[in-house]
């Protein structure tokens, strides 16, 4: 379809000016036409037109991905998506209206990442797993992540676009049915896709890796492959590590990025959210040799990675919202002051059963002090001081649960409203369960005040364990006598 002109009425939207004209697709700014009596509905948000290309030289795949984004974005919620307006019949004019959104695409940052620091590019790609992990919580792979298809608004925030090659967990997946070949974009296409296996959650993530490694690095962890062959090698080859082209980028930034980029789904982030917590709080990844070396894997250890994927069989992993409860990030409250033992053992006792029954759950473990130490510089040191003591003693209330397949992090956080530190802690950091005792955190003073627990439970964006307390040890031995 040729370009069209400002003016131009369809369907009660007119064309105000072409933003984008691609081999896909021609995208304008609309707004709602005059009506006859020359007044304009006036819109909740600016507006875009999606119109794709489907002249007799393009392929079949025009056509499928254009129903298959039809089908998911009008289904799609949340602040990290275009909201959905309108759509136009695949027989007359095939178009697509939703919210225009300001911000740059993470081109814009490729394109100057030279200026960018760590705490940059940990930030963007934070925001891509923030909004990464919001479509699997809708059963949704994106499917073609790359940069053209990531814009970051002006607070940070990102927002997923083009949905053409994305898979929906309850709808048939036209593109599986329509297409017998891999689908998605060279670059950025994941080990599994490249074989045919569709709604893998973890291949988002091994995309936000390799725009993540072009960030640090300025170069692209496969190449350019033109063909399958070309493809497929990323099936047993892991790229150059990054800190062989940048030895000043820190060893945990590495590990992120590696572990992203795994050949195997398995042995990369288990979601999303899990990815962001890591990029978010840097100094509590766990750097181990991966994060370390300079030099590329020798031809023997690839060698032996072909042998391995040419008679491996590829299936599905389960529907993502079903991958996010295997592997969820469980949060404990852990009180400091004015706490039972009896109080503590019972919370650590709801941690294991809880990490008992979900093999690779991450295990955050959270106690919130007082603020008010003075920014002088003997109060400073105190505050490191006072931060160790309680990092130590959360450290060692963890000691007796077995962690052994479990990330686990330790944070003291600052407040003079523990209940509001906690709901931000586990809004901020994708928390799916939080656990606390049900009557802690100064048991003085819940007898005049609202409990920290009952006002966390009624505002957290998440499920919320309250623990019960077992009988006080010290009544134990009353009792046997």
């Amino acid at each position: 379809m040729k370009l069209l002109n400002p003016g131009h009425l369809i369907d009660g939207f007119e064309v105000e000016a072409c933003l984008h004209a691609g081999g896909m697709a021609h995208i304008y700014k609309v707004v709602y036409a005059p009506s006859d009596d020359g007044n304009r509905r006036a819109a909740e948000f600016p507006m875009a037109m999606k119109i794709p290309r489907m002249t007799t030289s393009d392929g079949a795949e025009n056509i499928v991905s254009f129903e298959v984004e039809l089908q998911i974005l009008a289904d799609l919620k949340g602040p990290h998506v275009p909201r959905f307006v309108a759509a136009g019949d695949l027989s007359r004019v095939p178009y697509l209206v939703m919210e225009y959104i300001d911000g740059k695409t993470l081109q814009h940052w490729l394109d100057h990442r030279e200026s960018l620091t760590v705490p940059e590019m940990a930030a963007l790609g934070a925001a891509m797993a923030r909004a990464a992990h919001s479509l699997h919580q809708q059963n949704v792979c994106h499917l073609d992540l790359k940069p053209a298809n990531v814009l970051i608004r002006h607070d940070g925030s990102a927002v997923m676009l083009d949905f053409g090659l994305s898979c929906h967990a309850q709808y048939p997946d036209l593109l599986a049915e329509e297409l017998r070949k891999a689908v998605g974009s060279p670059v950025w296409i994941s080990p599994e896709q490249v074989v045919g296996v569709r709604g893998d959650p973890r291949s988002d993530i091994f995309a936000i890796g390799v725009m993540l490694y072009e960030l640090a690095t300025g170069e692209l962890p496969f190449g350019q492959p033109a063909t399958a062959a070309g493809m497929r090698q990323r099936l047993w080859m892991d790229p150059p590590p990054p800190r062989k082209y940048r030895p000043d980028l820190p060893e945990w930034l590495q590990e992120v990025i590696l572990r992203c980029l795994e050949p195997v789904a398995a042995d990369r982030y288990p979601s999303a959210s899990h990815l962001a917590f890591d990029l978010t709080h840097p100094d509590q990844v766990k750097v181990t040799e991966r994060g370390k070396k300079t030099k590329g894997t020798g031809f023997w250890t690839h060698f032996k990675r072909w042998v391995r994927a040419s008679g491996m069989a590829y299936s599905p992993s389960p529907v993502p919202v079903q991958q996010i409860e295997q592997v969820p990030i469980i949060m404990v409250a852990v009180p400091h002051q004015d706490v039972s033992d009896a109080t503590l053992y019972s919370l650590r006792e709801a941690v294991a059963r809880s990490l008992g029954i979900r093999p690779g759950a991450r295990l955050a473990c959270v106690t919130v002090i007082s603020s008010g130490l003075t920014s002088s510089t003997e109060a400073d040191k105190g505050e490191t001081q006072v931060h160790r003591w309680h990092l130590s003693r959360l450290q060692q209330w963890a000691q007796p649960l077995d962690l052994a397949g479990h990330q686990t992090s330790f944070h003291v956080l600052e407040s003079g409203d523990v209940a509001d530190a906690l709901l931000r802690y586990a809004q901020g950091n994708q928390v799916n369960m939080l656990i606390l005792g049900a009557a802690t955190h100064g048991l003085q003073m819940q007898r005049v005040l609202a409990t920290v627990p009952i006002k966390v439970a009624m505002q957290a964006p998440c499920t919320v364990i309250l623990v019960k307390q077992s009988l006080p040890f010290e009544r134990l031995a009353e009792i046997e006598t």
